[in-house]
């Protein structure tokens, strides 16, 4: 009798799964629905209490931009030889700012989140994706604030504009499967937040940022545009500035060569989704 008392609560218990990366009551509407919400929050949190509020989303990158033309334009000369290079310089600089900062942001997230995360049911993905959408409005509206800098270079309206929105869809697609993926991993490994900062350096000097590709080296192009931002780097200024400039196909050296770079891109974003979507259900005891 004892031993059937004892038997029956062990054999009763089960593994009890977490909640899960997107999944939640009401389909997808309700998941996007949740998503904007905390990406607006998140949007204004970011800015309050502050006197230049939105102001500084600008002026950092500008103030970036300052020193840098002074670098490469006046002391180097690089820009010198480049078509539009002030106006092409602080439209990758806002571009890179938003990358870097959205990705870093949501490394941290879920474990700045940790309260939230421990004793809340909703879809984890949420908390990262968020931050990522908030980092995208701030992106959108520095876009519009530096469009001045092209109708004070004189850059030409072209067809090509119409493209742009597409490198803009691409840049949030990296950026979300890329912080989906270091917020999973900075859950279990704390090494993971220094180790961002790192690569996001390394992936800022590896791509046409301050530079255009046609100043690297003939045998050096196809390893930079294997960075899989870089040939959306390559292909804004295409698009934007420079149409006849040397697209990502040509600097690859082909086609075929591009591929690789289209490859790492597609498993990055396929990687970061799975990974996280994998460990959503646990994440809170890897906090």
């Amino acid at each position: 009798m004892t031993s059937q008392t004892h038997a029956e609560p062990v054999g009763g218990l089960r593994a009890v799964r977490g909640p899960t990366a997107f999944s939640v009551p009401g389909g997808w509407r309700r998941f996007l629905s949740l998503l904007w919400l905390n990406a607006k929050m998140d949007f204004k949190l970011r800015y309050a209490g502050s006197v230049l509020s939105y102001g500084w989303a600008l002026l950092r990158p500008l103030a970036f931009f300052g020193v840098l033309y002074l670098v490469f334009s006046l002391v180097f000369r690089i820009g010198s030889e480049i078509p539009y290079y002030p106006a092409l310089l602080v439209f990758n600089i806002v571009i890179i700012f938003f990358f870097t900062e959205a990705v870093g942001a949501a490394v941290g997230s879920v474990v700045q989140n940790e309260p939230v995360v421990r004793k809340t049911q909703f879809p984890r993905a949420v908390i990262p994706l968020s931050v990522v959408l908030s980092a995208f409005l701030t992106l959108l509206i520095n876009l519009v604030a530096i469009s001045v800098f092209l109708v004070l270079s004189h850059v030409e309206p072209r067809w090509t504009w119409l493209l742009f929105p597409l490198v803009l869809a691409a840049f949030l697609l990296i950026s979300s499967a890329l912080g989906l993926l270091f917020a999973a991993l900075h859950a279990r490994f704390r090494d993971v937040g220094q180790a961002w900062t790192v690569i996001a350096r390394v992936l800022f000097y590896a791509a046409p940022v301050l530079y255009t590709i046609e100043l690297v080296p003939d045998h050096l192009r196809p390893f930079f545009v294997a960075n899989p931002i870089a040939p959306l780097f390559i292909e804004t200024r295409r698009i934007i500035f420079d149409p006849g400039g040397m697209s990502s196909a040509e600097a690859a050296g082909g086609t075929p060569a591009l591929a690789i770079s289209i490859a790492l891109f597609a498993a990055l974003c396929v990687l970061g989704v799975w990974y996280f979507a994998r460990r959503a259900p646990r994440i809170a005891e890897d906090l």
